[in-house]
């Protein structure tokens, strides 16, 4: 996907300048909404699903007494992974349609740690994890500072994360959870900011329709992952655990 010119590097002077900011502006704004929209259909999955096995016990105990709980576990990192690598050679269409389906994916992976989590305390970790996405993106959006330099080291730590995740799935360590949920807060928080610099820094006047409209499908979804992670890793630490 090519990204042309640097938006930044177009002479912004006049009727022009005011033109490369609104179209700017509408770019920015269909990120979001890709990406609220995202969180929304993740959001109704993951409570009908919770739903569904919270009030059925066979359907818990085929879910997560098989082999089937691996699957939803890691269904979405290899979502990712695929999309991320094949978003540049697909129709605009068939990425919207991958960027919802991941978006349930996501969902069928949440309602397990829904059902670990007072109703109360998911929505209130929701809504500090909005405030907190909000204003880091709003930094990213605005800041004059080059972020770049935060890339290699945020995903370095992304990579760390992953790792430790996967060990502890065996050595259930609780000390290691909490280390991986705050060092996964702060990272994620970073994230976001670097992401939306990046996004915006995507945007050109001479893009075509297909070309626009994926890379706002790309942006929501970097964006999406971030407020996602964001979200968990806060759930960890704040969620009140049910005690049924």
């Amino acid at each position: 996907m090519a990204l042309g010119p640097d938006y930044k590097t177009v002479s912004r002077t006049g009727a022009a300048a005011t033109g490369i900011d609104a179209g700017l502006r509408q770019y920015m704004l269909r990120v979001y909404n890709y990406m609220a929209g995202g969180v929304a259909v993740t959001g109704i999955v993951a409570y009908v699903f919770a739903y569904m096995l919270e009030t059925n016990q066979d359907l818990l105990n085929a879910v997560y007494g098989s082999p089937l709980k691996w699957v939803i576990m890691f269904a979405p990192v290899g979502f990712a992974l695929f999309f991320g690598m094949r978003i540049q050679t697909m129709a605009a269409s068939t990425a919207q349609m991958l960027f919802w389906a991941f978006s349930a994916v996501m969902g069928l992976y949440l309602a397990s740690i829904f059902l670990a989590y007072t109703g109360e305390s998911v929505a209130r970790v929701f809504f500090i994890s909005a405030g907190m996405f909000g204003a880091m993106s709003l930094y990213g959006y605005t800041t004059k500072r080059d972020l770049t330099g935060w890339g290699s080291f945020l995903f370095m730590g992304v990579i760390g994360i992953l790792l430790a995740m996967i060990v502890n799935l065996f050595l259930q360590s609780s000390a290691l959870g909490f280390a991986i949920s705050v060092i996964g807060v702060l990272v994620f928080t970073g994230l976001t900011a670097y992401d939306t610099q990046k996004i915006k820094e995507w945007y050109s006047e001479y893009d075509e329709g297909s070309v626009m409209t994926k890379k706002a499908i790309l942006g929501a979804f970097e964006l999406y992952l971030d407020f996602i992670n964001l979200f968990v890793m806060l759930l960890r630490l704040l969620g009140v655990a049910r005690s049924d």
